[in-house]
């Protein structure tokens, strides 16, 4: 029994030199390929010739005004009698990727608290139009993970009052935004850099209107709710 098993093994052996050739042969004619993978596919790649074109290269120059991904838009033309910079986060689209803490949310390495910017209502306004755009369709309305896309099998939706997102910190959210994690995708691509300052903001309000106590109230107004 034990004759016919080498017997085999030694065919099977030679089959595969034969059909293979020895580990590091060369050979002029292209190999045959059982299991081809999709390794060869008529798709246009860049810095790669092609016959597609009339240039005969794959690489296309871009659209007029296409902005790469990860700078922000060019200088803004005349706004309201001024040029250059904007002075609000919202007169210039940015998608930037500096290492500072406006877009990254760290400070030497460490996640840093506050905006980067001063707080306005206008601002509160936007992160609260945002985060009903991005977040609320899973957070819900009020950010206790009792979103609509609950219903439907998505699970794992952080309740945005539980204490340890209370307590993390501002850079966190606006990386966690930015980058995702775990079953929450990244928004970094669609929503700009002041929005997810702005849904910070407005995640901070959120929790605070869920979470706050009579002590966060100023004295004035405080005397005036222990009265009624």
């Amino acid at each position: 029994m034990l004759k016919y098993f080498f017997i085999l093994f030694a065919f099977v052996v030679l089959a595969v030199v034969a059909v293979a050739g020895f580990r590091g042969q060369h050979f002029k004619t292209p190999p045959i390929e059982l299991f081809p993978d999709m390794d060869h596919q008529p798709k246009v790649k860049a810095q790669k010739p092609s016959e597609f074109y009339a240039n005969g290269t794959g690489t296309r120059m871009p659209l007029e005004g296409t902005v790469p991904l990860g700078y922000a838009m060019p200088q803004h033309a005349e706004v309201d009698g001024s040029s250059g910079e904007a002075s609000g986060p919202y007169r210039q689209i940015k998608f930037g990727s500096a290492p500072d803490y406006f877009n990254t949310g760290k400070m030497a390495g460490q996640w840093g608290d506050g905006l980067p910017f001063e707080m306005t209502p206008e601002i509160m306004a936007r992160g609260q139009q945002r985060f009903g755009i991005y977040c609320a369709v899973c957070h819900g309305a009020t950010g206790a993970g009792n979103g609509i896309t609950g219903k439907y099998g998505v699970v794992g939706i952080a309740n945005l009052h539980q204490d340890r997102l209370v307590e993390m910190a501002d850079g966190e959210i606006f990386n966690t935004i930015t980058h995702g994690k775990n079953t929450m995708k990244a928004y970094g691509y669609n929503v700009q850099v002041p929005d997810r300052w702005a849904i910070v903001a407005y995640i901070r309000a959120l929790q605070r209107s869920q979470l706050g106590t009579l002590a966060d109230v100023p004295a004035a107004d405080r005397a005036k709710l222990e009265a009624q």
